[in-house]
């Protein structure tokens, strides 16, 4: 699909010479271009005429989320048939690990992370993984790794009707891709089986739910419906479910990385008590092993982010 704005005005003023001027520097090849303009002079009007012009995905990154909202519910008005999604920092708190000497006081990591925020995170991602008419309104935020977009396309699953899908495999493909299993709600990033039907709350939708109805091991049918209501909302001959979190990691990868933190943490557990620093090698053993058995058991860690 193509970007088409949608405004009830045309440029005025100095924006059509902007707008060209902008849309000419980007296909000359210019890294940095700045758009000067007092308060209310429709500076995110003209940004939205050159993207229409140039037919191109576009990250636009502000300083806030106040900022990033306001502008967000702009371009989701200027392009109602466009992927714009909102990418923000899902931290409602943060307090983050330290340690305090005189007192020998240890405080650990605490975090409050919104799942509306984490939901329009992965929202985001996802359509940037599967379309070309995309739009990301973010905060600095963004600019902190998620992880590598291949392995997280490579879990993603495609199902297509006619096609064989052994279940229990597909089973074990959610859970890699951190779904959880709940068989009495059904919340964005669970899924449920009930005999021959599976039902997948995608982590990053809100407002519906995919059923996927079996014969055997062969997809019969694929049909999306209303979370809350349970109307049907349409049938689809195929789907791509994508990771419930954005910290994947394939299998072998996995355990070589817990091998090498195994490795290291008996190095530094080895010095601190060559130092008579036996509190602080027990601090770090038994801190270290926690984190390696989540690992081991649920693919990610507290704070792995």
């Amino acid at each position: 699909m193509t970007f088409k704005l949608q405004a009830p005005f045309q440029p005025t003023g100095d924006q059509p010479q902007a707008i060209r001027s902008l849309v000419q520097g980007v296909r000359d090849g210019k890294r940095h271009q700045v758009l000067l303009g007092a308060t209310g002079t429709g500076k995110t009007y003209t940004v939205a005429k050159v993207i229409e012009e140039l037919q191109m995905p576009a990250l636009v990154i502000v300083h806030n989320k106040t900022l990033a909202a306001q502008l967000y519910a702009e371009f989701r008005d200027f392009f109602p048939n466009n992927a714009v999604e909102y990418f923000v920092s899902y931290y409602d708190y943060y307090q983050p690990e330290a340690y305090v000497p005189r007192r020998d006081l240890y405080i650990e990591k605490e975090v409050d992370i919104n799942e509306e925020l984490d939901r329009l995170r992965l929202a985001a991602t996802t359509a940037l993984m599967s379309r070309k008419d995309v739009i990301i309104v973010a905060s600095i935020s963004c600019i902190y790794g998620l992880g590598n977009p291949e392995e997280y396309g490579k879990i993603a699953i495609n199902l297509k009707v006619g096609e064989i899908a052994r279940r229990n495999a597909l089973l074990r493909q959610l859970i890699e891709g951190q779904y959880q299993r709940n068989d009495i709600e059904l919340r964005p990033g669970m899924f449920r089986v009930r005999g021959d039907t599976l039902e997948v709350a995608p982590a990053y939708e809100d407002e519906f739910i995919y059923r996927i109805s079996f014969f055997g091991d062969e997809v019969e049918r694929i049909t999306r419906f209303h979370r809350v209501t349970g109307e049907i909302l349409e049938e689809t001959s195929q789907v791509t479910i994508f990771p419930a979190k954005h910290f994947i990691t394939e299998e072998d990868k996995l355990k070589q990385a817990i091998k090498d933190i195994e490795a290291e943490v008996e190095k530094r557990v080895q010095y601190f008590e060559s130092q008579g620093k036996l509190l602080e090698a027990q601090r770090i053993d038994q801190r270290t092993k926690y984190d390696l058995e989540m690992l081991r058991e649920a693919g990610y860690c507290s704070g792995i982010e």
